[in-house]
C-alpha cells in the first residue's frame, strides 16, 4: 500500500467503527429538521413554482449534512491525534505533506458523501424529487465535501484544544451553513440580506447543488461553481502550505 492510501484507510476505520455515532445520528437528525420545519410550514411557505417546501428542503438538508460531516471528520481526527499524543507516530513516517492532505481530505469526503448518501436515501421519501442535472448534484457534492474537509483539517491544526475547535465550529461553520438557504431562499429576503448572504460561500455550494435536483436556483449555476472553485484553491493552499510547514504539529 502506498502511504497515503494507508493512512486514508486508517482515516475511514475511524470513523466507520463507530458508524451509529458519525453516520446513524446525523441522518437522524437530518430527518428530524425534515419532519418538523416540513411538518410546520409545508402550507405556509412557498419557495419555487411547483415544488412543494418539503421536497425544496430535502437537497438542503443533504447538502448541509455533507458539508458539515466532512468538516467534521478530518477536524476531529487531528485534534484528538493531538490531545492523545499519537501524532508523533505519523511524524516518524516519510509521509509527505501531500500524503497528509489527500488522506485527511479523502477520508472526510467519504464520510460526507457516505452521511449524505443516507440522509437522502432517508428523506426521498417524503416527497417527490426529480434529477433534472445529475451532473451537477455529483460535482457540488464532491466540491462541498472536499472544501469543507479542508476546512476541517485547517481547523485541526490550528486548534490545540477541543474548546478552539468547539468554538471554529460554533461561530464559523455553523452560523454560515444555517444562514446559506438550507430552509429558504434568499430570494425571499430583504436587499440587504441578499446582499450579505452572496458572500456566504457556503450557499453557492448548496444553490448549486439544489439546482441539480429542480434546475431552479437563486443565481446561475456556473457562478456557483466559480465560487465554490475558487474557494476550495484557496482553503486548499492554506491547508497544504500549513502541512508543509508543520504548522502546529512539529513542535
Amino acid at each position: 500500500m502506498m502511504g497515503w492510501q494507508a493512512l486514508f484507510y486508517k482515516e475511514v476505520l475511524r470513523f466507520w467503527k463507530v458508524g451509529f455515532q458519525t453516520v446513524a445520528a446525523p441522518v437522524m437528525t437530518a430527518v428530524l429538521y425534515l419532519l418538523i420545519f416540513g411538518h410546520v410550514l409545508e402550507g405556509s411557505v412557498k419557495v419555487y413554482d411547483q415544488i412543494s417546501y418539503t421536497a425544496f428542503l430535502v437537497p438542503g438538508l443533504v447538502m448541509m449534512s455533507v458539508l458539515q460531516n466532512a468538516f467534521a471528520n478530518s477536524s476531529s481526527s487531528l485534534i484528538q491525534s493531538k490531545i492523545m499524543g499519537n501524532m508523533v507516530f505519523l511524524l516518524l513516517t516519510p509521509l509527505s505533506h501531500w500524503s497528509w492532505f489527500f488522506a485527511y481530505v479523502g477520508s472526510s469526503m467519504v464520510r460526507g458523501l457516505v452521511v449524505g448518501s443516507g440522509v437522502f436515501l432517508v428523506t426521498v421519501w417524503f416527497a417527490h424529487i426529480s434529477f433534472v442535472a445529475p451532473l451537477w448534484i455529483l460535482v457540488f457534492a464532491v466540491l462541498g465535501a472536499a472544501l469543507m474537509g479542508t476546512l476541517g483539517l485547517i481547523a485541526g491544526l490550528w486548534a490545540e484544544k477541543f474548546d478552539q475547535l468547539a468554538a471554529f465550529q460554533n461561530f464559523f461553520i455553523m452560523p454560515l451553513t444555517f444562514l446559506s438557504g438550507v430552509f429558504y431562499s434568499i430570494h425571499s429576503l430583504g436587499p440587504f440580506w441578499q446582499g450579505v448572504s452572496h458572500f456566504n460561500p457556503f450557499f453557492y455550494m448548496i444553490d448549486g447543488f439544489r439546482y441539480g435536483f429542480f434546475g431552479v436556483s437563486d443565481v446561475s449555476p456556473w457562478l456557483s461553481l466559480g465560487v465554490v472553485s475558487l474557494f476550495l484553491a484557496v482553503v486548499g493552499a492554506v491547508g497544504i502550505h500549513l502541512l508543509r510547514t508543520g504548522y502546529k504539529i512539529r513542535s
